[in-house]
């Protein structure tokens, strides 16, 4: 069972977006230098769809993607709550009164910041959870202190952002943005 230790609305994990960001705890990868030791251990409360509507209905007019902070302990949970959030979208914009006033939160994107070590045009394992339809933004890699995380150009992570239609004629693919992370990326 996933847990959620904390959230918030982030505005710098997934470039571009205002973010949900769910912090689940009981992580298996502790990584040497992480900045989230706390999220080891088996803490917070359970993260379920009720709990996730809530969190999405509170701040539905603020966000546009919600972003599952860790999650590899689970990751079929990740991505069945992250498939129930694809087809909340699609019901809301099949029926416009499910989205009620602000936003809408038809159009929000599903993000996941995993530590496993591993590229997203060949997940190898994880294609079996159908990750490439359900998922937006896909973050690999684990902290390794002397690369440094994302905002590092040494770092060994990278944020894959899903770009095509999932069309025959424009399939999904996964292009690298972890640049975008970078201070002088854009000179």
């Amino acid at each position: 069972m996933l847990k959620v230790a904390s959230y918030d609305i982030v505005f710098q994990e997934i470039p571009g977006e205002v973010t949900l960001a769910l912090n689940l705890s009981n992580c298996p990868c502790h990584c040497p230098g992480c900045h989230s030791q706390h999220l080891w251990e088996d803490i917070g409360e359970p993260l379920d769809e009720a709990l996730l509507e809530a969190l999405i209905a509170k701040y539905a007019s603020l966000i546009t993607c919600v972003c599952f902070m860790g999650g590899d302990a689970d990751p079929a949970e990740v991505a069945r709550l992250a498939e129930h959030i694809k087809k909340r979208s699609l019901d809301a914009n099949l029926s416009p009164s499910l989205l009620g006033e602000g936003r809408g939160e038809a159009s929000l994107k599903t993000a996941w910041y995993s530590g496993r070590p591993a590229d997203p045009n060949n997940l190898g394992s994880l294609g079996h959870l159908g990750l490439l339809d359900i998922f937006d933004f896909l973050k690999f890699g684990p902290y390794i202190e002397e690369l440094g995380g994302l905002k590092s150009e040494k770092t060994n992570q990278r944020l894959y952002k899903r770009v095509g239609q999932g069309t025959p004629d424009s399939p999904f693919s996964w292009e690298d943005i972890t640049a975008s992370f970078w201070r002088n990326s854009f000179e």
